[in-house]
């Protein structure tokens, strides 16, 4: 059992080998997760979108843990986080990489240019679109259907981390080294430095970037 009512730093590693499943009318895909990064809230992170506070936008990041917040980034994927913290204090861990366990034929067909099975979820916007998931459904439940989330059995050994990749400004540098990864998964992505990362010295005005 996963306490969604703590924070996404400390939720984050604990979701490492869990299996999230979305049912569609075209199927059923499930996807053992292998890398995740955490995001705190209001004037704590300079990487979340929570950073100046609520909006429209990051309502659910708000809201009940243990709910979906996706969002659309870049004007053409979905993105989809873990919400966790009591209600009112935003944080949520964005889920960039796993390995299909349930739905392998399904993914394949909704990822058509991807190179190989371990690719198929590996990228928060890859994971996203193998299993189905609508930027409509912001806010479910994730132990509701059409969704299902299974702890691991066991929590990981071995949790390699990192500086958050693709993230711009203060947020994508120390002290902010909040991925969460297996090792030697070939579905983890591959760290990307964001070409307008900043300077560790975070002064609180750099606008946050939630890859």
């Amino acid at each position: 059992m996963i306490d969604f009512s703590a924070d996404a730093l400390e939720v984050a590693p604990f979701l490492l080998g869990a299996v999230l499943s979305h049912d569609s009318p075209e199927g059923v895909v499930a996807v053992r997760i292998t890398e995740v990064e955490a995001y705190l809230g209001e004037g704590v992170d300079p990487g979340s979108h929570a950073f100046r506070g609520r909006s429209k936008r990051t309502a659910s990041m708000f809201g009940e843990p243990g709910r979906l917040y996706s969002y659309f980034t870049y004007g053409m994927h979905v993105c989809a986080n873990v919400v966790c913290s009591p209600q009112g204090e935003a944080s949520a861990v964005l889920l960039r990489g796993g390995e299909i366990v349930i739905g392998t034929d399904l993914a394949r067909v909704r990822r058509p240019t991807a190179r190989s099975d371990h690719t198929l979820a590996r990228g928060p916007a890859n994971l996203v679109r193998a299993l189905g998931i609508a930027l409509g459904e912001d806010g479910s439940r994730l132990d509701v259907a059409p969704f299902g989330l299974v702890p691991p059995a066991s929590v990981a050994t071995e949790v390699a981390v990192s500086l958050r990749t693709g993230v711009s400004g203060a947020g994508g540098v120390e002290p902010f080294a909040w991925r969460f990864f297996l090792p030697g998964e070939p579905t983890v992505s591959p760290y990307k430095r964001h070409p307008k990362a900043g300077s560790a010295d975070f002064r609180g005005d750099t606008p946050g970037m939630q890859a």
